[in-house]
């Protein structure tokens, strides 16, 4: 069975950013990743939004790949939600509140 390309661009496809740093990716990884500046992603992680733990004597932080990739998910997911909010009139209310766990197949 093949492995699945994840997309152009994204974490760990070729020559996406950090591909040949593994499982976890730098500030600068993720700020590209994002595009956003690597300060934006600092207080990302600073103020807790983004999870990211720090390594070694100087405090480096990481971002674990996964971890990067629930946090678009969920910004994906916030934003559908508003989205839907701001057209109550022609939405249906348990649709803003659904358990997305239940449709596997989006």
């Amino acid at each position: 069975m093949a492995t699945p390309t994840p997309a152009p661009g994204a974490p760990g496809a070729p020559g996406a950013p950090g591909a040949s740093v593994g499982r976890f990716l730098t500030l600068a990884d993720t700020a590209e990743v994002l595009n956003i500046s690597v300060s934006h992603a600092y207080a990302l992680v600073r103020s807790g939004e983004l999870p990211a733990i720090k390594i070694g004597g100087h405090g480096h932080w990481r971002i674990e790949r996964d971890v990067l990739e629930g946090y678009i998910a969920g910004k994906y997911e916030e934003n559908r939600r508003r989205n839907l909010w701001h057209q109550a009139d022609y939405a249906d209310v348990t649709e803003l509140f659904a358990d997305r766990g239940r449709d596997s197949s989006r």
